[in-house]
């Protein structure tokens, strides 16, 4: 199976995001990442329901959205109305985890669940065959163009084991410094998406970079 790719919109130049989201559209990404961050969870403001509406009736991919948030159950109807494939939320921000993914499941929605750096995948055991998508933070959750922690790798391999192991259909997707030289490494562990923010979008050529990630 191909390596999935979703550029994350976060890296974009926000004054010209129709001819951002349009590149996407020509390009060989298959789904779109959003960035959602409300200040308190994380510690960034980046953008909320009127661009994902705007992004949403201009983009011909997959809106592939990562609640960076507190309480993320509360919109989890606002943002099935938005048209959104995926809808991903924090391990951290979540009490009632089961009853959000199935609130979104409900919603219409694929559900993922998202880890920070410093969360051991081992705390998925019991959710791991009701999402369909895990998304491992490879860099602190926040801010765009971090380094990439090493330690994501070991984790990696890890998850992609108790997924196996548990015939989960979960994808894993990883989110934070995905490069040129990080990116087959994480292939290589077992990662099935890859989130890609500055590396695309600054690229001198974005749609033959997303091409070459997606031919990993």
């Amino acid at each position: 199976m191909a390596t999935i790719i979703s550029p994350s919109l976060l890296a974009a130049d926000f004054t010209d995001l129709r001819h951002e989201v349009e590149m996407i559209n020509k390009s060989d990404a298959d789904w779109l990442h959003l960035d959602i961050m409300d200040g308190t969870f994380v510690p960034n403001i980046s953008f909320g329901f009127p661009v994902i509406d705007a992004v949403a009736k201009i983009c011909k991919k997959p809106l592939d959205v990562h609640f960076m948030i507190e309480h993320p159950e509360r919109y989890v109807q606002r943002t099935a109305k938005t048209g959104a494939m995926m809808m991903n939320v924090h391990y951290e921000a979540c009490v009632h985890l089961h009853r959000t993914v199935q609130e979104i499941h409900d919603a219409g929605m694929k559900a993922g669940v998202t880890l920070n750096p410093s969360t051991p995948v081992c705390l998925l055991e019991d959710i791991l065959n009701d999402v369909d998508m895990v998304l491992l933070m490879s860099v602190n959750p926040g801010f765009g163009g971090q380094k990439f922690i090493e330690g994501t790798i070991d984790k990696l391999r890890a998850l992609r084991e108790m997924v196996d192991r548990k015939n989960s259909r979960a994808l894993i997707q990883i989110d934070g410094g995905v490069q040129a030289e990080t990116a087959p490494r994480l292939v290589e562990a077992g990662a099935d998406v890859l989130v890609s923010g500055s590396y695309v979008f600054k690229a001198a050529d974005p749609i033959q970079t997303i091409h070459d990630l997606r031919s990993l």
